[in-house]
């Protein structure tokens, strides 16, 4: 596959909303179809690509920027590429979007603050309310949802496995794997 069906999937949602959970049933999925890939959590990354970075806006602006930076150099080589970050900002997913060339393909990853302060086992929300995390995305800061994107996955109404089935579903309409 490498060589013309460079994409790169960018998930966007609030924290807890399904993004890294997607995201690992679809690389399985991909995986088993043997077509190669890579992913850009935005947990990893920040810890390797965007250590330092703080979580102002300027500093968000800056992380997403350097994961499209990546994602566009795979996937103009062919690479399909996998982004799961929050990036709150519509502004900026634009820029991503500008920036791969009709390689990029946007999922809002959907699902509402009620809901993914239930999925949250880390405590992040309780901690945002509490004051103890300033720049909170859907508490203290602000989450952008898209108003176009390519697909919408509502992890409310539908498993891990019926939301990988309906992007390997759309991918394939588009030609950018094999139907399977």
């Amino acid at each position: 596959m490498a060589g013309d069906n460079g994409f790169t999937l960018w998930f966007t949602g609030l924290s807890g909303s399904g993004k890294t959970t997607i995201t690992n049933q679809l690389v399985k999925e991909l995986r088993k179809r043997e077509i190669p890939l890579e992913v850009l959590d935005g947990d990893i990354v920040r810890e390797n690509l965007s250590k330092g970075l703080g979580f102002s806006k300027e500093d968000r602006d800056t992380n997403i920027r350097r994961i499209a930076f990546v994602a566009n150099l795979l996937s103009r080589h062919g690479v399909p590429v996998i982004t799961a970050a929050i990036s709150p900002y519509r502004e900026i997913r634009d820029e991503a979007r500008e920036m791969m060339d009709g390689r990029f393909i946007e999922a809002y990853v959907k699902a509402s603050i009620e809901t993914c302060e239930e999925r949250d086992v880390k405590g992040l929300y309780a901690k945002a309310r509490a004051g103890e995390i300033k720049e909170f995305t859907g508490v203290s800061d602000p989450y952008e949802p898209p108003e176009d994107p390519e697909l919408v996955i509502d992890t409310e109404s539908q498993t891990p496995e019926e939301s990988a089935q309906q992007i390997l579903t759309y991918l394939a309409q588009r030609g950018l794997i094999p139907a399977g």
